[in-house]
């Protein structure tokens, strides 16, 4: 279909792989993983420098979401049964492009990029990937490709969440009241800069050991969650125009009474039953349920003068090259918490899983140790 622009000399890549979803044991290295192939006009291969981990592969290793990502991955049940499998995790990428499909005219081999990819896609924990041209950006300058790939998941999730779900911007944001819940994680310790670039007042509710890593990325409060009830902390200060919620649970009962009323404040959440809701009950079921949760929960809320809305992440290009300028101008700095080589990888994976990280962990893909 003269899709390739380059001739193919390689058929098998080393990969970080499962063959069936589970705990830590179920990660397996192989060198025999079969080599990314451009199926669409718009696609990329990116050699992969740089990969990093967030709380999706962890709940993707453990099956989590398998029921609406098959459905995305196979819409049309074409394929035979268990086809996800063997699934290379990792959602992150900073690399070189390396081959591009002959529509994509924005990049060419040699481009040093970076990219989130969509779940329901092979993983970057792998030598090569393959890419949709749009989800593709050019690497932020001043940044390595280990700094660069800490950044494009949590980036695009916080970028999701605040102005496309949210609506702020540099043109809105400025001397709004702004609290962040959760706010040392990967997503939070983004979330945290963007507004604050956007001139927010920000407060962060982060446990004590994180506060100083806060006030650097520019909190304004910190709030420590373990030190006193922290709706009570919480209470006692001015009400928020904008909540950002990365920790759900009970705090969805509460923390809508922190925002000002009938003034078009938001509570936006990343803590969704969406996945969940298919898993359990099925693609159509689950869609149902979770269209009613929404549906009513915004509802109720709107009666009390605030808006109510969930938050994903979305893949996007466009939105990288925005994060990447911010990166450029010295807003945003990449929040790295433990770099491992690309043989370390179940190791990262028990990092990341024992919590309480102060940003990113990140695979260096190209090292050989």
């Amino acid at each position: 279909r003269g899709l390739r622009t380059s001739p193919r000399t390689q058929s098998v890549m080393p990969s970080w792989v499962i063959d069936r979803y589970g705990h830590n044991d179920v990660l397996r290295f192989t060198r025999n993983m079969v080599f990314p192939i451009i199926h669409f006009p718009n696609e990329v291969i990116i050699k992969v420098h740089a990969a990093s981990l967030n709380p999706i592969d962890l709940s993707m290793r453990s099956g989590y979401g398998a029921t609406a990502l098959n459905m995305k991955r196979d819409p049309l049940k074409l394929k035979s049964e268990d086809t996800e499998f063997p699934l290379t995790l990792g959602r992150d990428v900073s690399g070189v492009v390396m081959e591009c499909g002959l529509g994509v005219s924005y990049f060419k081999p040699g481009d040093e990029v970076w990219a989130a990819i969509p779940p329901w896609k092979q993983g970057t924990l792998s030598e090569f990937v393959v890419a949709s041209g749009n989800e593709v950006s050019f690497k932020p300058k001043c940044l390595s490709h280990i700094e660069a790939a800490s950044l494009p998941y949590v980036g695009l999730t916080a970028w999701s969440a605040v102005n496309q779900v949210g609506g702020l911007s540099q043109s809105n944001c400025s001397g709004k009241r702004v609290l962040i819940l959760g706010a040392s994680g990967g997503v939070g310790t983004f979330a945290v800069q963007l507004v604050k670039a956007w001139g927010a007042h920000v407060t962060a509710v982060c446990s004590h050991d994180a506060s100083t890593l806060m006030k650097k990325l520019g909190a304004d409060d910190v709030i420590d969650y373990k030190s006193g009830k922290l709706e009570e902390q919480l209470k006692m200060l001015p009400l928020f125009d904008f909540i950002l919620d990365n920790v759900g649970g009970s705090t969805e009962k509460w923390a809508l009474d922190l925002l000002k009323k009938w003034s078009g404040a938001t509570y936006v959440t990343l803590v969704t039953p969406f996945l969940i809701n298919m898993d359990r009950l099925g693609v159509a079921d689950g869609m149902l349920q979770t269209g009613v949760t929404v549906g009513s929960k915004t509802v109720k809320h709107l009666l009390k003068g605030v808006h109510y809305r969930w938050a994903f992440f979305m893949a996007s290009g466009p939105s990288l090259d925005e994060i990447a300028e911010l990166v450029d101008s010295g807003k945003i700095q990449p929040v790295i918490d433990e770099v491992f080589s690309f043989s370390e990888v179940p190791k990262a994976f028990q990092k990341l899983e024992g919590g309480h990280a102060r940003g990113k962990t990140v695979i260096n893909v190209i090292s050989k140790k």
